[in-house]
């Protein structure tokens, strides 16, 4: 298994049109995120990175969205998605769209995540498969080194196993888009439509693009109580006094 930690800057895609078929995968996830909006509650939504704040978010119930990446135009506040310029358990729910691949250290954007994130807040990934057609290009060498193939795709079940050591719960693991996300036509007519219906019933884990939901877990500490130990009862040793010791002499 390949280290998680980068010793180079992949280049970041900007915005969706950057990637092959982008808006497709946009409008896929989009797509996706919507049956989990009506169950998601709070005040504060954040949305890291740009190409989460391009998502579609508005049916969500968190009407407060703060976009925040570190350019224009699409940040309403610039910063760095691992060092965010919020307190200590103050936002409700975060998106995070396609950011952990072209990260240097994504177990850094992660705990980041997890500091601010309230209990029993959502966070929501999405991510391209590695054991899919479209992961099958990272090996073919004249796309190698294009975007999005140049960053490092991990494993949903990767992803799934940070996430449980930090104490969340997954409560989704889907994955769709059975293609290999170059060609444009191959979503179209019976190799489209056939195909993905076909892929999504039997070949549901090999999809290229991945979103987990999960919930962030805090159990509340239990105090342990000390077990007491009664004290034996106090019984004084009788002695005989020197008083009537000396009577009897």
């Amino acid at each position: 298994m390949k280290p998680a930690l980068a010793f180079k800057d992949p280049e970041v895609p900007i915005k969706w049109e950057d990637m092959p078929n982008g808006v497709l995968v946009a409008n896929a996830i989009s797509e996706s995120m919507q049956p989990w909006w009506p169950r998601i509650f709070g005040y504060h939504l954040l949305k890291l990175g740009s190409l989460s704040a391009q998502l579609d978010t508005s049916k969500a119930m968190i009407k407060h969205q703060v976009n925040v990446c570190h350019s224009h135009p699409f940040g309403d506040v610039l910063a760095e998605i691992d060092d965010l310029p919020f307190q200590l358990h103050s936002v409700d729910a975060c998106v995070l769209a396609h950011s952990l691949e072209f990260a240097l250290d994504p177990h850094h954007i992660l705990r980041e995540i997890d500091r601010v994130l309230i209990p029993n807040g959502h966070l929501l990934i999405s991510g391209f498969n590695p054991n899919s057609l479209a992961g099958l290009n990272r090996y073919i060498p004249f796309r190698r080194n294009a975007i999005p193939w140049q960053g490092r795709f991990f494993t949903p079940m990767r992803i799934k196993d940070w996430l449980n050591l930090l104490g969340y719960e997954i409560l989704a693991d889907d994955r769709f888009l059975h293609s290999s996300l170059v060609n444009p036509l191959d979503q179209k007519g019976w190799l489209g439509k056939h195909w993905q219906k076909f892929a999504s019933n039997y070949l549901r884990m090999f999809g290229s693009v991945f979103l987990i939901v999960a919930k962030k877990r805090v159990h509340p500490l239990t105090p342990i109580r000390p077990k007491w130990q009664l004290r034996p009862n106090f019984q004084p040793v009788k002695v005989t006094s020197m008083q009537g010791h000396s009577r009897q002499q």
